[in-house]
């Protein structure tokens, strides 16, 4: 919400600075972002007259002025401005004047003719962009007053950041009120009375959805000027409110809006058919938008509509076949209270965000609708005349929210707050808000005022007195509590152990959204069946994520984009599945994952450079489950993934469930996915690894240990591990060590057939082993080996 520091005060004037005003808001919770000038600075500038006006001799597009600038001698000024003409009072720059941007004014020769100064625009005064024209100014100006004085421009816009739920606060209205509340000061609101009504011409209302707009009403104004000029003080007030002024009916809704925090609209009377209906939308109807655009509705959509067609998208935007136009005569002003659910994410869903829509999903007073429309009237009436008709209203009592009534307990208060506030203070601070207040011995007994909806429970009230009162009078004080240590598992590995482990390996840590794009998401798991957003941030982040890589492969992504050549992220967090037997039907699983990309190491003297390949990020996997303390219990199986390339992709199985994925990023996705080269990786279930062995202490025998090595020939197509797990669970007596250390392809081994090179230790924990026990062991490894692999013994 944007005011000007000068509108506030004409309505609550408070003893305080700039800063100082500032400061409580904040304090108060209405968070002050920034106060910024409402004029950049200038100097030199005063209202002028042109008194005479003709064509420069030289010049086609140039005339030569001579202006009343309230010196003796009227200042000769060369001037391109197409509406510069005679009688036109002006802004004038003098000579000696500073414009935005250090531009001085000096005087100076336009093809030959003199000029002493230079008639502004609003772009040359750092007002707005215009720059079509000089500054039009109204028949009443003062000549030779200083422009910024004219205009009150030593003024600054306060920007406050308003939480959801304080709505009330989205006019000026509002703001005022909570100031006067805060020093104790009245509010000098400005008189708005009810418009005679000067005809009989109005038109029916009808409520089709009472639910979603239980109040509707309309006028009727006739003979109204639209292309009359809106006031200089309407629209620099607009303009300090960053809203642009466009003509006077528009201009007129959109201050009742920042003035009273209500949304209005007009509509061209003389396009409408018949009675107007507020109802639901008709499935697949067809609206045309205020700004061109075409929309199809859903059926959960609110609409204004005659009897043949919609006319807008209640509570958001306005459509262009009822629109007022500047050959509009006859309007139909609208001021209706429209349920914040029935108007919530319904401007989001279209890509829309207005400040109607704004404001009614978190909502409006709703006893405000007739006040805005007699403002509105009242108003429009002043600017570009016409005669009004009596306002027709359309009311469901029943589905009209109702005055709250919440109970304060003295009890409860000083419990939350920690302090003891007399009675007499809280009962004022209460009435000063606006509440009505009975005071029954140990509580207060409360009747909200309409124009706080917020306030609907007990805590409601207790944070209305702390933040009158002053939080920076409520002591801090440390929590009384009693602190116990919490039971924790060693045997538990938190995910902090696991990321930590990856830091350590040259990984960082990513943290991307759990929202990812429908479409690359679809690309790389096209048999998981997304959960999809019904109003998501923006279309690229509509689903939830069945994998943490989308997000980890687009940071990849962008950073590539910035010449970053080696890359390595890890992240823990939620995947969401859906799963009818879980939680409302979303299976959330703690994941942690990786990804590496470009050059395995950074560029040095001494190591070659090379990519990143499988095997780097298979080794940092293994580094993850080395930590569980049972890593022989996990095992790689080549497998396929619709994400992973097909000949370098592994699913990880623990006790023969699969518990997670490591591979490279299918070549077919790189180019879709913005991947430049190869990216390699992984993804574990945190519940499958959390658990750890914890080791038991044995002794250590004083006795040597032996090593047998055994030269093996098995096909290429069987994976050594395999043989590795085999000679395990042969159950060789005394084996305490076995190791894969050579394998080779070439001369001396058939083709089709590769050998293998794995030492056995052997020690036994309290004697020296026996050759006769170590030769025993050593065949038993052979005979297994022979008969389940065919393998042989290489010569």
């Amino acid at each position: 919400m944007k005011f000007s520091e000068k509108w506030l005060r004409s309505w609550v004037n408070p003893a305080l600075d700039q800063v100082a005003l500032a400061e409580q808001l904040s304090m108060a919770g209405l968070e002050v972002d920034d106060v910024t000038p409402v004029a950049e600075t200038f100097s030199k500038v005063v209202v002028g007259e042109v008194t005479k006006c003709w064509q420069h001799p030289d010049a086609d597009k140039l005339q030569v002025t001579e202006v009343n600038i309230g010196a003796d001698e009227p200042a000769t000024i060369v001037c391109g401005a197409p509406n510069c003409r005679q009688g036109l009072k002006v802004a004038v720059a003098t000579v000696g004047a500073v414009l935005p941007g250090d531009f001085k004014i000096k005087k100076a020769k336009l093809r030959g003719q003199p000029s002493h100064g230079m008639l502004c625009s609003s772009s040359e005064l750092g007002l707005n962009d215009d720059h079509d024209g000089i500054i039009e100014l109204p028949e009443d100006a003062p000549v030779g007053m200083d422009y910024r004085e004219y205009l009150e421009l030593n003024d600054v816009t306060f920007d406050v950041d308003l939480t959801p739920n304080r709505a009330d606060c989205l006019g000026l209205r509002g703001i005022a009120r909570e100031v006067g509340v805060l020093n104790r000061l009245p509010v000098t609101e400005p008189e708005i009375n009810n418009v005679t009504a000067e005809h009989e011409q109005q038109r029916e209302i009808v409520l089709d959805a009472p639910q979603a707009c239980p109040r509707y009403l309309g006028r009727v104004v006739t003979n109204v000027n639209v292309k009359a000029e809106s006031p200089l003080w309407l629209t620099e007030r607009l303009r300090r409110s960053g809203v642009r002024s466009i003509d006077p009916v528009v201009d007129v809704t959109n201050y009742v809006l920042l003035e009273l925090g209500h949304p209005m609209h007009a509509f061209d009377n003389d396009k409408l058919e018949g009675a107007v209906h507020v109802r639901m939308a008709k499935a697949d109807e067809k609206l045309t938008l205020l700004d061109g655009n075409e929309v199809t509705l859903q059926d959960d959509i609110l609409v204004i509509a005659d009897e043949k067609k919609a006319l807008a998208m209640a509570g958001v935007f306005g459509g262009e076949d009822s629109g007022v136009t500047t050959e509009s005569q006859n309007i139909f002003l609208e001021s209706a209270f429209f349920a914040p659910d029935a108007i919530a994410g319904r401007a989001r869903r279209f890509g829309l965000h207005t400040d109607a829509s704004h404001r009614y999903e978190r909502g409006v007073d709703p006893e405000l609708q007739r006040t805005a429309m007699e403002r509105a009237t009242q108003l429009m009436i002043e600017i570009c005349g016409g005669e009004p008709g009596p306002v027709v209203e359309a009311k469901d009592q029943g589905y009209l929210p109702q005055p709250q009534q919440v109970t304060l307990r003295k009890q409860r208060l000083e419990k939350m707050l920690g302090i003891t506030i007399a009675d007499s203070d809280v009962t004022e601070i209460l009435q000063r808000l606006g509440f009505s207040v009975n005071e029954d011995g140990d509580s207060w007994h409360v009747s909200v005022p309409t124009f706080r909806f917020d306030i609907s429970i007990e805590e409601d009230l207790i944070e209305e007195v702390a933040r009158i009162y002053g939080y920076h009078r409520i002591q801090a004080a440390a929590p009384a509590a009693q602190l116990r240590m919490v039971p924790r598992r060693e045997a538990s590995l938190s995910a902090s152990k696991f990321k930590n482990l990856l830091v350590d390996r040259g990984f960082q840590e990513a943290i991307t959204y759990s929202f990812v794009d429908p479409k690359h998401q679809a690309l790389m798991f096209d048999d998981a069946a997304a959960l999809t957003l019904p109003f998501p941030i923006s279309v690229e982040m509509s689903s939830m994520r069945v994998s943490l890589w989308p997000g980890l492969i687009g940071a990849v992504a962008h950073n590539q984009k910035r010449q970053q050549q080696s890359l390595a992220f890890c992240e823990t967090g939620l995947r969401f599945l859906p799963d009818e037997n879980a939680e409302n039907g979303v299976l959330q699983q703690a994941m942690i994952a990786g990804i590496r990309a470009g050059k395995a190491v950074a560029e040095q003297w001494n190591e070659a450079e090379r990519a990143i390949d499988f095997f780097d990020v298979k080794g940092d996997v293994e580094a993850l489950l080395a930590l569980t303390g049972e890593a022989e219990k996990y095992t790689f199986v080549a497998d396929s993934h619709p994400s992973l390339h097909p000949g370098q992709s592994a699913a990880i199985f623990k006790d023969g469930k699969r518990v997670g994925y490591v591979g490279a990023v299918h070549p077919q996705f790189e180019k879709k996915l913005g991947l430049n080269g190869r990216a390699y990786v992984f993804e574990l279930e945190l519940a499958a690894i959390q658990q750890r062995q914890l080791p038991q202490a044995e002794p250590i025998s004083r006795f040597p240990s032996i090593r047998r090595d055994l030269a093996i020939v098995v096909p290429t197509q069987l994976a050594a591990g395999e043989v590795l797990n085999a000679i395990e669970n042969v159950g060789v007596n005394h084996l305490v060590g076995l190791n894969l250390f050579d394998v080779y392809e070439g001369t001396g081994v058939a083709d089709g057939y590769r050998s293998l090179a794995i030492s056995l230790t052997l020690q036994h924990p309290e004697r020296t082993l026996e050759d006769q026990e170590i030769n025993t062991a050593v065949k038993t490894v052979v005979n297994m080996l022979t008969n389940e692999f065919g393998a042989t013994l290489r010569e």
